[in-house]
């Protein structure tokens, strides 16, 4: 590990939340003096304060521990080049506009790759009211079920979360024509539809 590397990264991190090192050390429980030293590269962090230290500064700790925060590539503003992101510990769903470092319960998470659907997951479209109603004939049972439905355009996500024990159905607010609907199984994973309705 690179102590002057990771000691820059805390001066810049520190400074970013306005904090001055005393308060960065009274939230640790440490000395003023020990956050010197770091921010100084004349030693780096005890293990043990590590997850303390990301909380506080609000930075990831694995590239704390690297000393260096890449940024992503800026957003511009397509809202259709979303990504999705499924966590297979605890099931949290995640979306980011564009490239990025996601991460969950300790995991990096790679982008979900969507395929072109099946006949099995094949949709029925109504419009009912100021929706379309959006039924498939698919399993809704806790080890086969479609865990999220998404419509994707230029300028929008609209995202519908299901669960086991509820019927493969939804409803989206009939919006601009010409997006994708992704549908997520989770034994088959995304599938794409395109969605010219």
């Amino acid at each position: 590990m690179d102590c002057a590397k990771v000691g820059r990264l805390i001066v810049q991190l520190r400074k970013e939340k306005g904090m001055t090192q005393q308060q960065v050390a009274d939230q640790l429980g440490i000395s003023n003096k020990t956050v010197s030293k770091w921010e100084c590269g004349l030693g780096c962090p005890d293990a043990s304060l590590w997850n303390g230290l990301s909380n506080v500064l609000g930075a990831d700790i694995l590239k704390m521990l690297q000393g260096e925060l890449r940024p992503n590539r800026p957003d511009v503003g397509k809202m259709n080049r979303a990504r999705f992101y499924v966590c297979h510990v605890c099931g949290n769903l995640l979306v980011s506009t564009g490239e990025s470092a996601i991460s969950c319960c300790g995991r990096k998470l790679s982008p979900l790759v969507g395929k072109a659907y099946t006949e099995e997951h094949r949709v029925k479209v109504e419009e009912v009211d100021l929706d379309f109603y959006i039924t498939l004939d698919h399993p809704m049972e806790k080890g086969h079920y479609i865990v999220f439905a998404a419509y994707v355009h230029d300028d929008r996500v609209l995202l519908q979360r299901l669960y086991p024990e509820q019927s493969a159905a939804f409803r989206l607010p009939i919006t601009k024509r010409g997006g994708k609907l992704f549908l997520y199984c989770s034994e088959h994973g995304l599938q794409t539809y395109p969605f010219t309705i």
